[in-house]
């Protein structure tokens, strides 16, 4: 069964709960943070008058566990991406990888490592409870659960009430789908959500591009080989024509013979 979060925008009334259990849970510092920062996973952002709870996306098919070099990441079959600090090498490959910029990273402290939320997989999830952010929220803005039924949900909500939200499920398809799902009353775009991702699989794109390299190499090589065999088919051909008729080519810096007689003799 894979396991989900649906944040219905609608519903937040800003309490922050979801935060300082997450900080306290994760024993992070209890400091106000407007944005995901390393200190901060969970986060309560205003937007155009509606309390946005934002964290990871968990995606199905997640960017940064395809391009983590050393497995610090693993997308776990439960639903949550979990973090390995001690397999990580700080290389910040799925800060770059990740389009939702979610991974943030301990710029301020001597040995620094990759920060997000994991969904409180080792804490509770893998003990069959549901996050400290889901469980603290007191307007049941958030929900925990399985995915599909998740989706049904939000589903259903929009069904009875069209005229409270725009007609798309945030999450559902967007980069191949993720763990954490939207509901919201105004159009995602405005709520500060990147909204022009492909619905396929961010690590299946990059794939797609690296599978045609030995194409493109094979083909490049062939190329070069048939122009090398062409020049030099020129420069022999040239070569011919140069050369005296019925005999060899003189030698470089030879004279040329004079067997007639000179002048009148």
């Amino acid at each position: 069964m894979a396991l989900g979060i649906l944040t219905d925008v609608t519903r937040c009334v800003g309490c922050r709960a979801c935060v300082y259990a997450c900080k306290e849970i994760n024993h992070l510092p209890k400091d106000e943070a407007r944005h995901l920062n390393s200190e901060t996973w969970c986060v309560v952002e205003g937007r155009a008058g509606l309390n946005v709870r934002r964290q990871c996306m968990h995606c199905l098919d997640p960017a940064c566990v395809s391009v983590c070099p050393v497995g610090a990441l693993q997308k776990r079959p439960e639903g949550p991406v979990v973090y390995d600090e001690d397999a990580c090498m700080g290389c910040r490959y799925c800060m770059v990888a990740c389009p939702y910029r979610v991974p943030k990273y301990e710029w301020d402290t001597a040995l620094p490592r990759m920060q997000k939320c994991i969904m409180c997989f080792d804490q509770r999830v893998a003990q069959g409870r549901q996050p400290a952010c889901t469980e603290a929220c007191p307007a049941q803005a958030t929900m925990f659960g399985d995915r599909d039924d998740l989706i049904r949900e939000a589903r259903a909500r929009i069904r009875r009430n069209p005229e409270r939200y725009v007609d798309h499920i945030y999450g559902l398809e967007e980069a191949g789908g993720t763990s954490v799902l939207y509901l919201s009353s105004l159009p995602f775009d405005r709520l500060g959500f990147p909204t022009k991702l492909d619905v396929e699989a961010y690590p299946r794109l990059i794939w797609n591009i690296l599978s045609t390299i030995p194409n493109v190499v094979v083909t490049g090589g062939v190329f070069m080989i048939g122009l090398w065999w062409i020049i030099n088919r020129r420069e022999e051909l040239n070569g011919a024509h140069d050369a005296p008729a019925g005999g060899s080519r003189a030698a470089p810096g030879a004279s040329p013979r004079t067997d007639a007689p000179q002048g009148g003799e």
